[in-house]
């Protein structure tokens, strides 16, 4: 009587984990479906880029786009040879720059919305609530909304057409700011500071013997997003230089694309594709080398409550 009991009792219990379980299956399909049409949104313009950039001017024009020269023709390496030396080399002068912009913009960037994060996060000050609101409506305003009037402004004091009117502008990320203050305001325990301050530690010491490393996948994140910002930064470049040899590798092989277009101009299509892809790599070495530091909790346990 008893085993019938438990029989029946143990059978609805099945019936709801077979239901669960089909739902779940259905959920992982679905998921499984979205995550692959992602990946080939994603992947197709770099495959289409990498196939291009293999084929010769002529190539490009009488071949299938998604697929390699139908002559055989497999033109990479005197594609990058001809990037490299085109117009006395001026894409390395314009990959120099890139990386100038990226060294000094993002990675004071970075530097900067580390210490303001973290002292926004961990003191407490007068107006601290209207700093908080003047960094969320920043967040809000786009880039290219402030171009024209950083113009303007960079005009009166003499600055464009130099470096410092790509720079400067680089040097300030609202939304790394405000990145780094929630992050620090969970990642770096009161008790840790206070004992430090104990010890005879500075601020400075603290901050950077101390906080750092707790902060380390979020200022890595934020170099990041500061990185391919500042690498893939178009229009601010733009109107702010005149001068070709500050230009940037984005606004160098948006001219070499337009030549084209002008009165006796020569169209060099196949070095606009290779450019391109000799642009993306280092974003794609800078994922992969930093890929390691995006961990989380690392102040998991550090203090003993």
């Amino acid at each position: 009587m008893t085993t019938s009991v438990e029989t029946r009792s143990a059978k609805p219990l099945t019936v709801r984990e077979s239901a669960r379980n089909k739902k779940r299956r259905k959920g992982s399909v679905t998921l499984t479906v979205l995550t692959a049409l992602m990946a080939v949104y994603s992947l197709v313009p770099l495959g289409w880029l990498l196939i291009n950039s293999t084929k010769t001017q002529g190539g490009l024009f009488t071949s299938f786009g998604l697929w390699f020269d139908r002559d055989g023709k497999f033109a990479l390496w005197q594609n990058i040879h001809d990037t490299f030396t085109y117009n006395d080399g001026i894409f390395l002068r314009w990959f120099g720059n890139t990386l100038l912009y990226v060294v000094v913009g993002a990675g004071g960037a970075t530097l900067l919305a580390a210490l303001a994060g973290y002292g926004l996060a961990k003191f407490n000050f007068v107006g601290k609530r209207a700093v908080f609101a003047i960094v969320l409506g920043a967040v809000a305003v786009p880039g290219t909304a402030l171009a024209v009037p950083t113009f303007l402004m960079f005009s009166k004091l003499g600055l464009t057409n130099t470096p410092w009117a790509v720079i400067i502008p680089s040097l300030i990320t609202p939304f790394g700011l405000y990145l780094m203050w929630t992050f620090a305001a969970q990642a770096i325990p009161d008790e840790m500071l206070e004992a430090a301050r104990m010890d005879g530690a500075g601020e400075f010491r603290t901050f950077f013997r101390i906080s750092v490393p707790l902060l380390a996948p979020g200022i890595v994140t934020v170099a990041l997003f500061s990185i391919v910002a500042t690498w893939n930064n178009y229009f601010l470049p733009l109107i702010m230089l005149k001068d070709p040899d500050w230009y940037p590798l984005t606004v160098g092989l948006n001219a070499w694309n337009a030549q084209s277009t002008t009165a006796g101009g020569e169209a060099v299509y196949n070095l606009v594709i290779t450019g391109s892809l000799l642009t993306i790599l280092p974003l794609l070495a800078a994922f992969l080398l930093l890929q390691r530091y995006w961990q989380s909790g690392l102040s998991a346990g550090s203090v003993k409550e």
